[in-house]
């Protein structure tokens, strides 16, 4: 039998570059019922560790370190007893919500993270973020793409730290080469797949052929 998904939605407000906007972010638990993973810890520490019920929590993944996405991380580490891992690429901005405090470990490009009987593999996917980072879950055909690639293409890049053409260069070779039937399960918003994504960026200039 394979892993469970379960998706939790809390509230809060994302802030940078000196604005301000209300959100919802997607939590993802990835587990059994006796373990689990949680991807991207935001706003409601409470909500998370109740969606825990209890089980050993192996580990926090970061998808990227803005601060809807980090801001219950150390609350619920502290409760559950887990490690945080956050690219470190992203360390400028989880020092702007933990200026004193760092992750507990560092993920990287093809780390793997098993719970469950599955694994979760680390695809680093810079754009949004620099360290913004994918986790892909084969075994159930699916991947947790944070803030990366939502429904209806690339997220956001007009902020600091954030770039347009390295994002499109991330999904299109990183993402975009996974199978078409692969469900995508966003940082905020509803799922959408692969296959729906490469028509939705097929529409987009390439951003090598535009810079030439």
């Amino acid at each position: 039998m394979g892993v469970t998904i379960e998706n939790l939605v809390t509230s809060g407000t994302f802030s940078l570059d000196g604005g301000t906007w209300d959100v919802d972010n997607n939590v993802w638990i990835v587990g059994n019922a006796e373990e689990c993973i949680i991807i991207d810890s935001p706003h409601d520490a409470a909500a998370i560790i109740s969606q825990v019920r209890g089980r050993k929590v192996k580990a926090i993944l970061l998808t990227h370190a803005h601060n809807d996405h980090i801001g219950a991380a150390r609350d619920v580490a502290a409760a559950v007893d887990a490690p945080i891992y956050l690219n470190p690429e992203d360390l400028m901005l989880w020092e702007q919500v933990y200026p004193d405090a760092v992750p507990d470990r560092h993920h990287a490009a093809g780390d793997e993270f098993e719970v469950g009987g599955a694994t979760l593999t680390a695809i680093h996917t810079p754009g949004h973020s620099p360290g913004s980072t994918c986790f892909y879950l084969e075994s159930e055909g699916t991947v947790f793409t944070g803030d990366t690639l939502f429904n209806g293409g690339p997220g956001a890049t007009g902020r600091s730290y954030s770039d347009y053409p390295t994002i499109l260069t991330s999904i299109r070779e990183r993402l975009l080469t996974l199978p078409p039937e692969t469900v995508v399960r966003t940082g905020h918003g509803g799922n959408t797949t692969i296959g729906a994504e490469r028509e939705t960026l097929a529409q987009l200039a390439d951003p090598v052929e535009s810079a030439q």
